[in-house]
C-alpha cells in the first residue's frame, strides 16, 4: 500500500476535554441480522456455514477443518525466520501463563471442627479461539489465546479464522496453531464461525468458550451466545493513552500513537500531557511520520475521528485522567515512572517507560494482547491462563461438622419457609 498522498499536511491533534469515561459501546452491528445467521447455521450446521462464508468472504472452502497435519504443512512454508519468531513469542507468553497456573493453588479450610469447605482450579475441556483474518493476518492473537489455554490444562483447542483468497486461513496463522498446539483450524469467520462453536456442527462440536477479538459482528454473535457458552469479553476498537511530560521523547510518542492509530479507522489514540510543548512537538512528529507510513490512511483516519490530546495541569492530574478512562493499553513517558504507575489502578496493559513499548506486549514480550476496552477494565482483566480455568467450590463434613451446624441450618431454613431443608439438616444431627 502506498502512503496517503494527503498524509504530509499538518494534522493539528484535536483538543479533548478531561474526564471522558469509557464505557462498553454498542457493537454497531445489527442484532436481528446476527439473530437470523446464528439461526441459520444452527439449523443446517457446516452447510449453512459454508453457505455463509462463500457470501461474505466470497471464496470456496474446499476443506471446513484443518487438522494438525495440515498446520504442521504450514508452519514449513513460512520459513524458518517466522516460524522462529513464533515459537519465541509462543514461549514467553506460555512462561508467564504457566506462572500465572502455578500461582493458583487448590485449598481446603476447616472453618470449623469437621467443616471442610475448598476451592479447585480445573480448565474448561473445549475451547475455541477467534482470529480474525481481515485488514490484516494476525498469528500473534493465535499465540495469545491458544498458549493460555494450553497452559491452563484445556483438553481440546480449535481455532476459528475466516478464509483467505485460496479458501484457507493465512499460513502465518496456521503455522501459529502449529508452534501453539492447536487441534484443528475451523476454517470460518464472523456470527457464522461463532455460531457453530457456540451451537456445534457436523465437524465442529459445540465448545465450552470463545475467547479473542473480533469486528463488530462477531462481538454481537458472542453476545448473543453468551449462555450457551461462554465468553471472554465483548470487544470494542482497540485503544491507547499515553502520558507524557517534558521529559518525553515527541518522536516516540508519537510512534506509540500511530501504531495504536494504524490497527483501524476506528481506534482510539490518545495523549495526555501537562506540557503544552511536547503537544505540539507531538503533532509535528505525527505528519512527519505520517508522510513515509504504508498505513496512513488507516492512522489517519483513526487520529482524525478518535484521537486527540487532553492537556491537564500537573502530573496527578495526568494519572487522574488515565483512571477515568480506564483504557485498553495504558503507556507512561514520564520522569519517576515507577512511582507514575503505583497511581494507575484502571487500565488493561500497563506499559511503564518509554522503552516499554505497546507493541512488544503485541507481539513477544510474554504478556497478553487481549485485553479489556471501552473502559471494562474497571471491573474486569485481559485474557489470561484466568480465563480459562474455574475455581470449583468442594464441601466436605464430618459426622460432628454436619451434627454441629444441624441446628442452625434447619432453623434459617424455616425462616425461609424451606421445610424439605429443615428437615435434610435435622436428618445429620446425629
Amino acid at each position: 500500500m502506498s502512503p496517503d498522498r494527503d498524509a504530509t499536511r499538518g494534522l493539528r491533534l484535536r483538543r479533548l476535554e478531561p474526564g471522558i469515561t469509557g464505557r462498553q459501546a454498542a457493537t454497531g452491528a445489527d442484532p436481528a441480522a446476527v439473530a437470523e445467521l446464528i439461526a441459520a447455521v444452527r439449523a443446517n450446521g457446516d452447510v449453512a456455514v459454508a453457505t455463509l462464508t462463500e457470501r461474505f468472504d466470497r471464496v470456496s472452502v474446499p476443506e471446513l477443518v484443518l487438522g494438525r497435519d495440515a498446520l504442521q504443512a504450514a508452519s514449513l512454508r513460512v520459513g524458518a525466520d517466522v516460524r522462529a519468531d513464533l515459537e519465541r513469542a509462543h514461549a514467553n507468553v506460555r512462561r508467564v501463563a504457566e506462572a500465572q497456573r502455578a500461582a493458583l493453588v487448590d485449598l481446603e479450610v476447616e472453618v470449623e471442627p469437621g467443616v471442610h469447605i475448598g476451592q479447585r482450579w480445573l480448565p474448561v475441556e473445549r475451547v475455541a479461539c477467534y482470529v480474525p483474518g481481515g485488514r490484516y493476518p494476525l498469528p500473534s492473537t493465535v499465540i495469545m489465546t491458544v498458549t493460555p489455554a494450553r497452559a491452563a490444562g484445556v483438553a481440546e483447542v480449535v481455532v476459528l479464522s475466516p478464509p483467505g483468497p485460496h479458501g484457507a486461513p493465512h499460513d502465518a496463522i496456521l503455522a501459529a496453531a502449529a508452534v501453539a498446539g492447536a487441534d484443528a483450524v475451523y476454517v470460518a469467520g464472523g456470527v457464522q464461525a461463532v455460531a457453530a462453536a457456540a451451537w456445534g456442527t457436523e465437524r465442529l462440536p459445540a465448545v465450552d468458550l470463545i475467547v479473542g477479538p473480533g469486528n463488530a459482528w462477531v462481538t454481537e454473535a458472542k453476545r448473543q451466545a453468551f449462555g450457551a457458552v461462554g465468553i471472554d469479553a465483548l470487544a470494542g476498537p482497540s485503544e491507547v493513552v499515553v502520558l507524557a511530560d517534558a521529559s518525553a521523547d515527541a518522536t516516540r510518542v508519537a510512534a506509540d500513537l500511530l501504531a495504536q492509530a494504524e490497527h483501524d479507522p476506528h481506534a482510539i489514540a490518545v495523549l495526555v500531557t501537562d506540557d503544552l510543548a511536547l503537544a505540539a512537538a507531538v503533532d509535528d512528529a505525527l505528519t512527519q511520520q505520517l508522510s513515509s507510513l504504508p498505513t496512513a490512511a488507516i492512522a489517519r483516519a483513526a487520529l482524525e475521528a478518535h484521537g486527540g490530546v487532553v492537556v491537564v495541569a500537573d502530573r496527578a492530574a495526568m494519572i487522574a485522567e488515565a483512571n477515568v478512562r480506564a483504557p485498553e493499553h495504558l503507556h507512561l513517558h514520564l520522569r519517576d515512572v515507577d512511582a507514575a504507575a503505583q497511581g494507575c489502578r484502571h487500565f488493561g496493559g500497563l506499559f511503564i517507560g518509554e522503552d516499554a513499548a505497546e507493541v512488544f506486549g503485541d507481539y513477544c514480550a510474554g504478556g497478553n494482547h487481549v485485553l479489556p476496552t471501552a473502559g471494562a477494565a474497571r471491573y474486569g482483566a485481559g485474557l489470561s491462563v484466568h480465563t480459562f480455568l474455574r475455581p470449583l467450590a468442594t464441601q466436605r463434613l464430618t459426622r460432628r461438622g454436619a451434627a454441629s451446624l444441624a441446628g442452625t441450618t434447619a432453623r434459617l431454613a424455616r425462616v425461609e419457609g424451606l421445610e424439605a431443608h429443615a428437615r435434610a439438616a435435622e436428618l445429620r444431627r446425629g
